[in-house]
């Protein structure tokens, strides 16, 4: 992507990942002048080492393991994947991702740099290009870093040996077809099951139980066990990880109890850690927590009046979504004079596993605690017209709703397609009518999503929520 130099702009985005380039994108669509900075590669973790090459395994991981129910769909024939074919397919994906931003950028005349950026002040930052130094001044900045892979003790990363997530996709895929996967969260639950339809022999170790620091309900969390027990996955949590002996050819992982683990390789999906290296974020005002996260308000801004911070490098949420969210009411705040308060559990969080995984809000305990008395609404795909006609019945809706307001406090999808499903759970303006958008609105028929529309009519009727939920004129009989 070609430099280009602005004198002073309304708005500096430090990071080409999905919450800086939104950021870029949607300041310059508002009218403002805009200037993204990028040291490495444009498009962040997200789009080189992340979600976007990782969706694209997903998908080639659920069209093998969809092969089990081919012979009843009269198809013949069996699938088998290559993780270094695949790896160059996503590597494709990417470029041509790339691309697409660079193009989209230029077309809304939004300045690019690439260099390291630090602050001279809370308006000034010092961009530190291949050449030559740029000053940049701007009336707001936006620190968009991200975060980078955690390696903890006695792990440590060896090229083709021990891989984090993101040295996955930083070269071809080491050559051996027994993987040790490391970690409980998001990313280890995930690349256990995409590595294991590769024809990857997974061995997956974690010294706390799947996804843990995540609400998902013991409904939801049971039928991930069990869609990845049948794919011969199962994690064993509880483990003590006391050395790592890198040798020719493989990796000896040993284990409390004198224990021992043999693989080709090893990745790690240990968690990330907040970037804020070289930024100098002391000559700006701009505070960090002990965490080494961000510090922020709930309009996103630092402890600089004048700078905001989005995504990884101050959420603990560390998602693509919540940084596109942040991107959001960062941009609204700097036109608006922060009139809008971030609401992180709002945003989705999604697992691409053996079983999608999806929800947002809170709760039944969490709600409870807050002082709300839930309601809760179900629905299940096993009578789904859609899902019996894909032969893939797993999975639920599951929405929790305030009794007094009928107000959607938050709502839980597993199956397939849950990912996408969720969306319809955040788009009406406020939690208030949230339920009533969805049970007013067209659907498709047959469609997964019209199970989101019968738990809110089986909400409804439920907990006595008609009116609240369908409006006036109803008939309230028994």
């Amino acid at each position: 992507m070609p430099d280009k130099t602005p004198k002073a702009v309304d708005l500096a985005v430090i990071g080409s990942g999905p919450g800086g380039y939104r950021a870029a994108v949607l300041g310059a669509l508002r009218g403002l002048s805009v200037v993204i900075i990028e040291k490495a590669e444009w498009g962040g973790c997200c789009l080189n080492r992340g979600c976007v090459p990782k969706k694209a395994w997903y998908h080639t991981a659920r069209l093998v393991a969809s092969q089990s129910r081919f012979a009843d769909r009269g198809l013949e024939g069996r699938l088998s994947a290559r993780m270094d074919q695949a790896w160059i397919h996503q590597r494709s994906v990417v470029e041509r991702i790339r691309n697409s931003y660079q193009d989209y950028l230029h077309h809304l005349k939004v300045a690019t740099l690439t260099g390291h950026a630090r602050f001279q002040d809370s308006h000034t930052l010092v961009v530190a290009t291949q050449d030559d130094e740029h000053t940049v001044a701007a009336r707001h900045i936006i620190i968009a870093t991200g975060a980078h892979s955690h390696v903890p003790a006695p792990f440590k990363a060896v090229p083709g040996r021990v891989l984090t997530s993101d040295m996955l996709f930083d070269a071809p895929p080491p050559p051996g077809d027994r993987v040790a996967m490391i970690g409980s969260g998001v990313v280890a639950t995930e690349f256990a099951f995409i590595f294991s339809q590769m024809g990857k022999e997974v061995t997956w170790l974690a010294r706390s139980a799947m996804l843990r620091r995540l609400n998902f309900s013991r409904p939801a969390l049971s039928a991930l066990r069990d869609a990845l027990s049948a794919r011969g996955v199962t994690l064993q949590s509880g483990v003590t990880f006391d050395s790592v002996e890198v040798h020719d050819d493989g990796v000896t992982l040993g284990l409390a109890g004198d224990k021992t683990v043999t693989v080709d390789w090893v990745c790690l999906g240990t968690g990330r850690i907040p970037h804020t290296e070289g930024l100098a974020l002391e000559a700006a005002g701009v505070e960090t927590d002990e965490a080494g996260f961000v510090r922020r308000d709930g309009h996103l801004r630092t402890t600089a009046d004048t700078v905001y911070a989005i995504g990884d490098v101050a959420s603990h949420w560390m998602t693509a979504n919540h940084a596109l969210s942040d991107a959001t009411v960062a941009i609204q705040n700097i036109l608006t004079g922060n009139t809008r308060q971030q609401d992180a559990g709002q945003v989705p969080v999604v697992v691409y596993s053996a079983l999608e995984l999806a929800r947002l809000g809170l709760d039944e305990d969490t709600a409870e605690d807050a002082g709300h008395e839930p309601a809760v609404g179900f629905a299940a795909f096993e009578t789904s017209p859609c899902a019996l006609g894909q032969d893939d019945t797993a999975g639920f809706v599951r929405l929790i709703a305030d009794m007094d307001t009928a107000a959607l406090l938050g709502g839980e999808i597993t199956g397939a397609q849950a990912g996408e499903l969720i969306h319809l759970l955040s788009l009406a303006p406020d939690r208030e009518t949230a339920l009533a958008w969805i049970a007013r609105g067209r659907f498709n028929h047959p469609a997964r999503a019209e199970e989101v529309l019968n738990a809110v009519e089986t909400l409804a009727g439920k907990w006595g929520l008609r009116e609240s939920i369908f409006g006036t004129g109803i008939c309230t009989r028994g």
